[in-house]
């Protein structure tokens, strides 16, 4: 349990030497080693996660995912001990700002990952929902890039098929009049083949004359028509016989498909949005844990030993200075009230 207890402790960033001379706030250290631990653990999964989705390699992936869990344990680890407590509250919470900034981005990072693994039953039939959206729509697409000249095809075989139809039509009107002025039921309403029939039969004959010819000419050309629409469904079947149905399985897919359905579920999106909120609270914790908690004998202790820094500094300076006045006290008024300004101000 020491064991523990000490590694938890070197997690917060926390001097231990100093730590020993206040045992009360090892417990709150405890606590923030212990969140950051668990922070950088969590990332390690989160990009093991990410990346084994895109390159399906499994040592690759964990190895991925260790350094990036480490360079998250590291990161919170620094932003935790830079902080400073010195009861003022307003002030802390300006300087903490950037870092729970920061904790948050951080969070929102690692969240993703593990929050498609934890809706991967969810997303799984809304990808193949996906896949089958896509390939209708490739499918389309191939279909739109043939359907102009197929229609144009078939817009000149039914033209002509008109054509045809329309000299049938006048040549069977002339057959009806003749016949009729043949046996007394139309035209001159005489039962006879005389001069007035001879010439309806003849304008019948080139009727059927130039609609056969039509119907020749047309056909050939329908015929041509025809060849180059089965030419142009050949071509299509090919390019769609081509199309495969591609399988999204990348975290884009992925995430789209959980944007998707967080549309569609009110369910889903309040879990979204839990499981959001909870990597948050759990990244910026320790952060929040250092600005609530008291000043306290450990701050105290810290502040004092880093201050002897500073006056071991200033003394070092002053001292330096003084030997810097001494070896300048033969040199010119003027230069030596120069040169002592300039120590001045850096000692300052």
């Amino acid at each position: 349990m020491q064991k523990l207890t000490t590694f938890f402790l070197r997690c917060s960033g926390a001097d231990l030497s100093i730590l020993k001379k206040c045992p009360s706030e090892t417990s709150k250290y405890v606590g923030i080693g212990a969140t950051i631990f668990f922070t950088g653990l969590f990332a390690a999964l989160s990009g093991a996660y990410a990346l084994y989705t895109v390159f399906d390699n499994a040592w690759f992936a964990t190895v991925f995912g260790i350094l990036w869990g480490l360079m998250i344990f590291n990161l919170d680890r620094y932003i935790v001990s830079s902080m400073r407590k010195q009861g003022k509250t307003v002030s802390e919470l300006l300087m903490a700002t950037p870092r729970i900034l920061l904790a948050i981005l951080i969070s929102i990072v690692i969240a993703k990952p593990l929050e498609l693994k934890i809706f991967e039953k969810e997303i799984e039939p809304e990808l193949v929902v996906m896949e089958q959206q896509k390939y209708s729509e490739q499918e389309a697409q191939v279909r739109f890039r043939f359907q102009a000249t197929q229609d144009s095809i078939k817009s000149a075989v039914a033209v002509l098929r008109e054509e045809i139809a329309a000299k049938t039509s006048k040549r069977d009107e002339l057959l009806r009049i003749a016949r009729e002025e043949a046996d007394g039921t139309g035209g001159s309403r005489k039962k006879n083949l005389g001069p007035i029939y001879k010439i309806k039969k003849a304008d019948a004959d080139a009727a059927e004359t130039e609609l056969t010819a039509l119907t020749t000419r047309n056909e050939a050309r329908i015929r041509e028509y025809e060849r180059s629409l089965a030419n142009s469904d050949s071509l299509q079947a090919h390019a769609l016989a081509k199309l495969e149905q591609t399988k999204l399985n990348g975290p884009a897919a992925r995430m789209e498909a959980l944007s998707r359905i967080t549309e569609q579920s009110s369910a889903m999106a309040f879990a979204h949005w839990f499981i959001m909120l909870l990597f948050i609270a759990i990244e910026t914790a320790p952060v929040f844990v250092k600005l609530i908690s008291n000043k306290g004998p450990y701050d105290n202790l810290l502040k004092v030993e880093e201050h002897q820094f500073v006056v071991h500094e200033i003394e070092e300076l002053a001292r330096m200075n003084a030997q810097a006045k001494e070896k300048t006290a033969n040199y010119p008024q003027h230069e030596r009230t120069f040169i002592g300004t300039r120590l001045d101000t850096e000692l300052k």
